[in-house]
């Protein structure tokens, strides 16, 4: 038995540090690439993007899916690794929910009720869930090359953390296109999108991540 374990691990050679981070980045960097230049040539750009970027509006929508992005690095970084847990991505996650929930119950409280169907459904509420989706597949390709080359053992709950950034990510490179303004818009059809790319993730993990 002992020559067995020493055959075993004789080429065993040390993970050089950084290992982790650089294939999350290398998924992440390439399959954003591919994300931003989809999205300019399918959607475009918002036209008045210049004057959007002094609007809160704006910021709140571009803060919004970045920071459920950052959940998803921190629970990739976490779940790549063997027994892997990520709460403080969850915590980071919830309490980007929790922010923009209340930002769109403040816009209604402070609008007549006849505003309260545009502020909702907007004019692409059929179609941003969609798009943010299939912004966040190359995305999300990307994550599972970077995953497979590390030891996740949470195969489901690594594919749900892969979404969560691919859809965070998605969700903001779809931003540079969406016009949209309305704070119930973003915390209801941004967040639908992100939360498909977290169930489709998951359900693909469970299959695409074994060893």
């Amino acid at each position: 038995m002992p020559e067995l374990i020493d055959a075993l691990v004789a080429d065993l050679r040390p993970v050089p540090p950084g290992t982790v981070w650089r294939r999350i980045a290398i998924g992440v960097g390439v399959g954003g690439l591919a994300s931003a230049v989809l999205m300019v040539l399918w959607l475009g750009l918002r036209p008045d993007l210049a004057d959007a970027v002094w609007t809160t509006s704006y910021w709140a929508k571009f803060i919004y899916p970045l920071l459920l992005g950052i959940a998803g690095i921190l629970a990739v970084e976490r779940l790549g690794r063997p027994g892997g847990r990520a709460k403080r991505a969850a915590r980071l996650a919830v309490a980007a929910v929790v922010a923009v929930l209340l930002l769109a119950a403040a816009q209604f409280m402070n609008s007549p009720p006849e505003m309260y169907g545009d502020l909702l459904m907007g004019s692409s509420a059929m179609l941003c869930p969609f798009y943010i989706v299939s912004l966040a597949t190359p995305i999300y390709l990307g994550l599972l090359w970077a995953l497979r080359g590390l030891a996740p053992t949470r195969l489901t709950v690594a594919g749900a953390g892969a979404g969560l950034l691919a859809g965070g990510m998605g969700a903001w490179i779809y931003a540079f296109h969406c016009g949209e303004t309305a704070m119930p818009f973003l915390a209801t059809w941004y967040s639908l999108g992100i939360v498909a790319s977290v169930a489709l993730g998951a359900l693909a993990g469970r299959y695409l991540l074994r060893w």
